[in-house]
């Protein structure tokens, strides 16, 4: 009997996604979200790491080579070969060699895949790339003869794998940092503080515990969290980036062994700061990664303050004070055709979050390595894009959501005038100041403003009354029945302009 029973819809052929051509992303930053994290490709992409390495062993060969050059702390150069024996190469030479990382493309990574394949590892793989255009064929790129093959052996000479990707890992995360996160996250701090700047003095009530509170200004609050940024932008900016170059267990072991009358040490630190890094002297075979738990723990830093700025403007959106410019053809909600929502700082606030666990994740892993090496840090390293990729993103959302921001000035002095109690706080210390100065009848003034405002509304009228009876001297008095709520700001409006650099 044949079933007439409907075909279930997982039961039906469908298109295996996997296969399809191009590629489709597993994850957001490489789909979805591409073009706001594009920039990153270039430092902290598979690619980026294989075009570091290459270029990590084709300067170590030229040192060997040619010698090396006074580094940032004096080091002595080394006029000649480093390697006794090894061919003094000329400056074509030098040029070309280095045009094989600047030229490395499409075609050059499906080379360098294809040998990993046999190699079935990623560094000699590199190794072997580079062979390939020393070999015996590469004089007819010269107009004369070229020592480039008889150097092919001394591509990555004594050097451990850890050599090569510690000092291509730190080129990596300094080019991430300095040429695209910093500049983004640095923009939005700047475009913060303009804001602070315009709305230095619009008065707005504050909510300590989320309940009315003295009031500030918005362009104080706004100044304050600029300034933590900032900060933790001077942190980030004048980070160090370690490396080092000295053999499998940090020894110099080989070194030493086939070149003995060279003073490794000294080679080594001026190589490392020729590569515009940090010499660390003392490592096991890798370097220690502690420099790379401190950066991600100051770029976290700056993620949960961007954060708390995502939460606070949500949160001012919500009471009104806020206004977001509608965009032309947006849709809000997919039922509620009025809706304006935040969606930019809600995205924000998720790839804030996506960010900090995996920078976390980075730096606590990252600082232990089981005795002289394991590889753990392998696979964790290869997960600093995605951690400084969902940053970015978030960047880009609070930059796009602050651009379509408009303060409503009106909806925070309706706020401030329906919370005349909050003058409590001034008047009770006018009383204070008054008693200490000679005043009588100005006993207990904090527990006789607490009986006129705790738990009630007060208004304007009322409050002026109850200072008008006071007795306090007419200037004082005087000052105090010509303030409001929304003059009540103290002196936010210079903090802004003394203190936001």
């Amino acid at each position: 009997m044949t079933s007439t029973a409907p075909q279930h819809p997982s039961d039906q052929t469908r298109v295996n996604l996997a296969d399809v051509t191009p590629p489709i992303a597993l994850g957001p930053l490489d789909g979805r979200y591409r073009g706001a994290v594009a920039p990153l490709v270039d430092h902290l992409s598979e690619a980026a790491l294989n075009r570091a390495r290459i270029q990590v062993e084709v300067e170590w060969l030229i040192v060997l080579c040619n010698g090396t050059v006074a580094g940032e702390a004096g080091t002595t150069p080394v006029a000649g070969p480093v390697v006794p024996g090894a061919p003094t190469l000329s400056d074509a030479e030098i040029a070309y060699l280095r045009q094989i990382p600047a030229t490395f493309g499409a075609d050059e990574i499906a080379e360098l895949g294809a040998i990993e394949r046999e190699t079935v590892h990623d560094v000699k793989a590199v190794e072997y790339f580079i062979k390939r255009r020393l070999a015996a064929d590469v004089a007819g790129k010269f107009l004369g003869e070229t020592s480039l093959p008889a150097a092919s052996e001394l591509v990555h000479f004594a050097c451990t794998s850890e050599d090569v990707n510690n000092l291509s890992y730190a080129l990596m995360v300094r080019g991430a940092v300095l040429d695209v996160w910093l500049p983004a996250a640095t923009a939005l701090a700047d475009q913060l503080a303009d804001l602070a700047r315009e709305h230095a003095a619009v008065p707005m009530l504050s909510r300590t515990h989320g309940q009315p509170a003295t009031p500030t200004t918005m362009g104080k609050e706004l100044a304050v969290l600029a300034h933590r940024l900032r900060r933790q932008l001077r942190r980030i900016g004048a980070a160090e980036f370690l490396g080092k170059i000295n053999g499998a267990t940090g020894t110099y072991g080989a070194h030493t062994v086939a070149v003995p009358g060279a003073d490794w040490p000294a080679v080594s630190r001026a190589f490392v700061e020729h590569l515009g890094l940090t010499w660390n002297p003392l490592t096991t075979q890798i370097e220690s990664h502690d420099w790379q738990a401190e950066v991600y723990a100051d770029v976290a830093r700056f993620n949960r303050i961007l954060h708390n700025l995502a939460t606070d403007v949500w949160t001012y959106i919500s009471m009104g004070f806020f206004t977001q410019i509608p965009v032309a053809g947006a849709t809000g909600s997919s039922t509620m055709p009025h809706k304006v929502n935040p969606i930019r700082f809600e995205n924000a606030e998720a790839n804030l979050e996506i960010s900090c666990s995996l920078l976390d994740t980075l730096a606590a892993t990252l600082v232990t390595s089981r005795l002289q090496r394991d590889l753990t840090d392998s696979t964790t390293q290869r997960n600093i894009g995605p951690a400084f990729g969902h940053s970015l993103l978030a960047i880009d959302n609070v930059r796009r959501g602050l651009t379509a921001l408009a303060v409503s000035a009106e909806t925070m002095a309706a706020d401030l005038d329906a919370n005349w109690e909050v003058l409590g706080e001034p008047v009770q210390s006018a009383m204070r100041a008054a008693s200490v100065a000679g005043v009588e009848g100005m006993e207990n003034p904090y527990e006789r403003l607490k009986e006129l405002t705790r738990g009630h509304r007060v208004d304007g009228p009322a409050m002026r009354e109850f200072v008008a009876g006071l007795g306090l001297p007419d200037d004082v008095a005087a000052r105090l029945a010509a303030l409001t709520p929304a003059s009540y700001v103290g002196l936010a409006e210079r903090l802004v302009a003394d203190h936001l650099d």
